[in-house]
């Protein structure tokens, strides 16, 4: 049987992971998707066990003590953690899975998995762009804007540490883009061996 792939795709806060991700999800729609653990505060609707799970953060430290976190991250404060079991499980039974991972976490889980594993890095079209579309959200004040902005400009140099770079111009594009390297990921030779093996 063929593992899934992982794929994870991160960038700066904005850039719009999240909504790309539900695009690629509808075209692979049998893709698992790992829910991350953060000790940050629900954003509007948001529900806990669906967008993320949420824990205080002595909750958090007692995941990581019991090794049941692969790989976590802090940001603006808050940490973020993949947990171990579901991508595994969903990985070893041929399943994809879709991550939205920030950039620490990409690169740990690249390390973890290798192979299996596939990073993507979503830019913005400018940084003006990114700026307006946190402005948008309306959930920020000026001060959380302007640290996620400097952050931003600090992760974008580090585009070059994953497989592939898209940019986020166009949802649609950027959702065919992604698509187009999972589709080409599965016919690399390497995963399709066994199969010139039983000819």
């Amino acid at each position: 049987m063929d593992r899934g792939l992982i794929i994870s795709v991160s960038g700066p806060s904005g850039v719009g992971k999240g909504t790309v991700l539900a695009k690629v999800k509808e075209i692979f729609p049998e893709a698992g998707q790992s829910i991350s653990v953060t000790t940050r505060n629900p954003r509007g609707e948001e529900k806990d066990g669906v967008e993320y799970y949420f824990r205080s953060k002595e909750e958090f430290k007692e995941l990581l003590s019991n090794g049941e976190i692969i790989e976590y991250d802090t940001y603006v404060g808050n940490y973020y953690g993949t947990p171990a079991a579901p991508l595994k499980e969903m990985s070893s039974s041929g399943r994809d899975v879709l991550l939205d991972l920030t950039i620490e976490g990409s690169v740990a889980l690249k390390r973890y998995f290798g192979e299996d594993a596939i990073t993507v890095f979503l830019l913005p079209p400018s940084f003006k762009v990114l700026e307006d579309r946190l402005r948008g959200r309306g959930t920020e004040d000026e001060e959380t804007i302007g640290k996620r902005m400097e952050q931003a400009r600090n992760e974008v140099l580090r585009a070059s540490e994953f497989d592939y770079i898209v940019t986020n111009d166009d949802l649609e594009a950027a959702t065919d883009r992604i698509a187009s390297i999972i589709k080409a990921e599965k016919l690399k030779s390497h995963r399709q061996a066994h199969r010139t093996e039983t000819l």
